[in-house]
């Protein structure tokens, strides 16, 4: 049995504590509290991480790491980002400048996008209907990043799997081309 670490950032609310608990197969380690910042509407956020595991069918796990949205705790983000697989970056469509959150995270995390997979799940579509999907692909395609964007419910378990094999397929296939070259 393997184990890996998979990443999930993204702004407060963007659900990634709800993506954790939608498909670890334990209860998830979370260090929410109560929310004090009135820019925010949520009763409670993460400051420090949220965890999780899941098993694969071949019998390896996947450690699932949160970070919390927060910019204050973004001290916490390359620390949790160390070793890695793999990363998905979760946007809140429903706020004011979504494309400028997903900029953000692309910068702070820049020095491990280069080397690592990344999936991006845009939350709230189907009530937020823009910027869409294309308007995200051509973000990406501007800096030279050709990843994957997908609408996902984070509270639908078969979504958070979707971008986990997402992540995976692309890991498979950098692995195939080290061993060609």
């Amino acid at each position: 049995m393997r184990e890996y670490k998979i990443l999930f950032t993204g702004t407060t609310g963007a659900g990634k504590t709800t993506a954790i608990k939608a498909v670890s197969e334990t209860a998830p380690v979370v260090t929410d509290v109560a929310n004090t910042d009135s820019s925010i509407v949520k009763k409670q956020t993460t400051v420090g991480l949220d965890f999780g595991l899941l098993t694969l069918d071949n019998g390896d796990r996947i450690r699932l790491f949160g970070t919390p949205g927060q910019g204050r705790f973004s001290f916490l983000w390359s620390i949790l980002a160390v070793n890695a697989i793999g990363m998905i970056i979760l946007i809140d469509n429903s706020r004011p400048d979504p494309r400028a959150d997903l900029k953000m995270y692309l910068d702070a995390f820049a020095k491990y996008l280069a080397s690592i997979p990344c999936v991006i799940g845009v939350g709230r579509i189907d009530t937020n209907p823009h910027p869409n999907i294309d308007e995200y692909a051509d973000l990406l395609a501007l800096r030279n990043l050709p990843l994957p964007v997908i609408d996902v419910d984070v509270r639908q378990r078969e979504d958070v799997i979707l971008m986990i094999d997402m992540l995976l397929a692309q890991i498979e296939v950098n692995m195939m081309e080290l061993g060609n070259a």
